[in-house]
Order: C-alpha cells, then sequence, then structure tokens
C-alpha cells in the first residue's frame, strides 16, 4: 500500500512539475560592463601636441619604437584596449603619410561590413584629419584617425583591443572609447 502511494505521488510531481510543453532557447547574454564617469586630464608631456585623455587611461611611450619619442599608447587597461598614437614632422611627405592611412584602412576591409568616416575640421587650431569607423564582428581596429596641419605635423591613431575580435559583444566598450577618442580628437592642438 505505502508504495502505491509513493508510485502515486511521484507520478503526480512528475506530471504536474513540467508546466512548460514547448521549450525555448533564451537570447545569449553578455557580462554587464559598468563604465566610470567621463573625467579629463590634459597630457602636454609631449614636444610636438597636447590632447586630454580620460583620467581612467594611462598614457605611456610606444614600447615597440623607443626612437620615437612622440609615438605613445593611450592604455584603457580595464577593457584590454589601447589607442596607439604615432607623429611624424611632415617635411614635404604628407601624401606618403595619407596614403599610409590609406593602406591601413583597406587593410580591414577583409573582415570590415561597412567602413564610415568623419572629417576633422579645426581651423582655429589648425588641426585637419580624418576619422574612420570600421563595423563588422572581427574588425581588429575599429577606430583609425589622423590628424595633420598640412605643413609640419602629422598624427596617426588607432585602437586596437588585446583580445580575440568579436566586436558584437565589445560594442558597448567600443562606443565607451570612441566618445573618450572624439574627446581626444576636439581637444587636439600643435605645439
Amino acid at each position: 500500500m505505502k508504495v502505491r502511494i509513493l508510485l502515486l505521488v511521484m507520478t503526480v510531481v512528475c506530471l504536474t512539475s513540467c508546466g512548460d510543453r514547448h521549450p525555448q532557447p533564451r537570447p545569449r547574454g553578455f557580462f554587464r560592463i559598468d563604465f566610470p564617469e567621463k573625467q579629463y586630464v590634459t597630457v602636454d608631456t609631449l614636444r610636438h601636441y597636447r590632447f586630454e585623455t580620460p583620467a581612467y587611461s594611462a598614457v605611456t611611450i610606444d614600447p615597440y619604437a623607443p626612437e620615437e619619442k612622440d609615438w605613445v599608447n593611450v592604455e584603457f587597461p580595464d577593457y584590454k584596449g589601447t589607442v596607439h598614437i604615432s607623429y611624424k614632422n611632415v617635411d614635404g611627405n604628407l601624401a606618403k603619410y595619407l596614403e599610409d592611412a590609406h593602406t591601413m584602412i583597406t587593410k580591414h576591409i577583409v573582415k570590415a561590413t561597412g567602413i564610415r568616416d568623419s572629417v576633422v575640421v579645426n581651423r582655429d587650431k589648425e588641426v585637419y584629419g580624418l576619422v574612420y569607423f570600421l563595423d563588422g564582428d572581427d574588425v581588429a581596429s575599429p577606430l583609425q584617425f589622423y590628424l595633420t596641419d598640412s605643413t609640419e605635423h602629422y598624427m596617426r591613431g588607432s585602437l586596437y583591443f588585446n583580445i580575440v575580435p568579436n566586436n558584437d559583444s565589445m560594442q558597448p566598450v567600443i562606443n565607451f572609447i570612441t566618445d573618450d577618442v572624439r574627446h581626444l580628437i576636439s581637444t587636439f592642438e600643435w605645439k
């Protein structure tokens, strides 16, 4: 008798415990990323230019080009991202530097689903250039730019992450750092 009651209770529990007969896959989730408040500091330790960068970033000399004193990295350690900045004196080579920038962008065409650009014109500070936004899940550098005064100075920057590219899940971080790069460009000036 006890076995029959136990069997009946187990049967009732099994039949009533599974209410959803049509399971559906859950959407894929990503980690929540909390961003710090935007605060900027001026970087004025370089010979040829100055700009503002976020307080939560670190500006370091490029370790791969120690002979280039004006090449720096703006590092975002919490997000494993770095904006690599290189500088050159123009000396009549502006066309070559612009072609190099174009070549660097075209290397990403294989992985990019789209490339948008934005013109930079600040006549008061004599800062002119282009910002490239590269769309696509596997693009290694989602943001690149160059700035020049057209006669003496040329500066190029590119954003890279120290992770395997998956820009779909990284998009909030890319957008966050893109805002910081826009601020860097808007406060950029030649010395």
